[in-house]
Parts: C-alpha cells; structure tokens; sequence
C-alpha cells in the first residue's frame, strides 16, 4: 500500500486526522467494510495516529466536500470543530483566502466560516429543537432535550459533572428516538450565559470537546433561560473553550481555536 500525507489538527483538544484527497484517490476501490478498517486504523491511539475521526479534504468542483468519519469508521452527518480543522488546514496550505468566508459542503449542506488568527467561526446553520427523552449511565436516568445540529444531539443538565460518571461506553438512550445513536451532553451551568459539558460522542467516545455539542448545549440552555437572540454563551469543555451564538435569523455560529500541529506520511 502506498504513503499517503497526513496531518494531525484539533479543535479545543477534539482531534482529528486529516486525509488531503485533492484527486479523490486516497480511498481508491475499498468497499465500505475495508473503508471503516482503514479509519480505525488511523483513529488508534496505540496503533495508529490516533484521533477522534478522519478528516478527508475532497475538491468539489470549484469548492471542497469536508468527509468525516468517526473513529469506528461510521459515517457522521456534520462535525463542528472538525469542519473549523479543515478550514485551518485550506488556509494554511493555501488553498484558501483567510480573509474570505471559506464554504465547505458537508453531509448536512454546506457550511462557511471565517478566520480570525487562532480563532474560526463556523455557520453552523439553524438548530432544530425537539422534545424532552431520556439518558441513562451506570444506573442513573437524566431527561434530555433533543437538539438537531445536523446530527442528533441530548443535551441533559445535572448537578455535578461527575454524575455521569465514566463514560467509556455509550449512555443509554431511546432507540425510537435515535435508531443511529446519538451524542449524549452532561451540562452543569456555571454562571450567567456560562456553560460547562461533558460529551460522548456517537461512534468516538468520550471526547475532549464536540463542536456541534456545544452549539447543541447552547441552544438548549437559552431555551430554557428564555434568552434574548444575538447573545454569546461561554461553553467550557475539557479541552477548552468555545464560543456559541444564536443569532436574530436563527443561524447558530460556533467560534473556537483550531491548530494544525503534526504532518507526516503513512501506510494505514
């Protein structure tokens, strides 16, 4: 099998391995069994890279198809920082202007962002808030509002953190609701439009940080707060900090630090 480049980025610590496809070559004629063996590969922390899903940059015409996939090899609808990842990675290789949106397609249409030094904003388009369910972990049952980022989210608000206790594997959840899974947010609330969550991402675990989690936290929280639109909330995660606001046209934006910081070539 041949080398192919790879680079390593992250968004708040949720991080990613980017597969630049310019020609759409790097998967070749893998049927989808060898496709999700091939980004577990990848995705492995012993074994492999290691990430939390495999980004890979694909030319769409004049534009870009950002094709993420979790670290189990399934498919993902959208991606919040991973879609910021990729816009760094564009702007660092030159294949876009910073000064310019960047629009990336995505399986959930497509999506523009902005730079700003460290910082990307990402459009991440108009959430959909669905009815109360239920998650459970180790014995404890939560009610939950179901927000649809693009992918499905519960967001549930709790005490303390550590009531969800270890979350190595998936929380319970309403298969009617979420045939696919589902993301599963901890929320504890911090202060006056200030958040902290914790999140299992559906087909990665436990991760440092979910963009669309927390646009999906956010939304819930100023439902609940009967907030006025155009007013930012903090969201602090694991591995840091984002910024998430809904705006007067019902357009949620996700604002966050992304970085490249490794490059290389692999076989996997």
């Amino acid at each position: 099998m041949p080398d192919y480049e790879y680079l390593l980025g992250h968004g708040t610590e949720n991080d990613f391995v980017l597969l630049p496809d310019l020609d759409g070559t790097v998967h070749g004629d893998l049927s989808p069994e060898q496709l999700a063996e091939r980004v577990r590969a990848l995705c492995d922390r012993r074994a492999g890279i290691g990430g939390d899903g495999v980004l890979r940059v694909l030319r769409q015409g004049d534009g870009w198809f950002m094709d993420y996939r979790n670290a189990d090899g399934s498919l993902s609808e959208m991606c919040g920082n991973g879609i910021r990842v990729f816009a760094r990675y564009l702007v660092d290789a030159g294949l876009a202007d910073p000064a310019r949106p960047i629009p990336v397609d995505t399986r959930d249409g497509v999506k523009v962002l902005t730079v700003d030094g460290d910082l990307i904003t990402a459009d991440m388009g108009t959430p959909q808030v669905l009815g109360e369910t239920k998650v459970g972990v180790a014995g404890r049952a939560w009610v939950a509002r179901h927000v649809d980022m693009g992918n499905p989210h519960a967001v549930a608000f709790v005490d303390d953190l550590a009531d969800a206790g270890p979350l190595l594997e998936a929380p319970e959840h309403d298969p009617a609701t979420y045939p696919r899974g589902v993301n599963v947010e901890f929320v504890v609330r911090r202060g006056a439009r200030h958040l902290a969550m914790r999140v299992h991402e559906r087909g990665s675990g436990e991760t440092r940080s979910c963009g669309t989690g927390a646009c999906a936290v956010m939304v819930a929280a100023a439902v609940a707060d009967g907030a006025e639109r155009s007013g930012a909330y903090r969201v602090d995660v694991p591995g840091g900090t984002l910024t998430v606001t809904w705006t007067d046209d019902d357009r949620v934006l996700l604002t966050g630090r992304a970085l490249i910081v490794a490059r290389g070539t692999t076989s996997l």
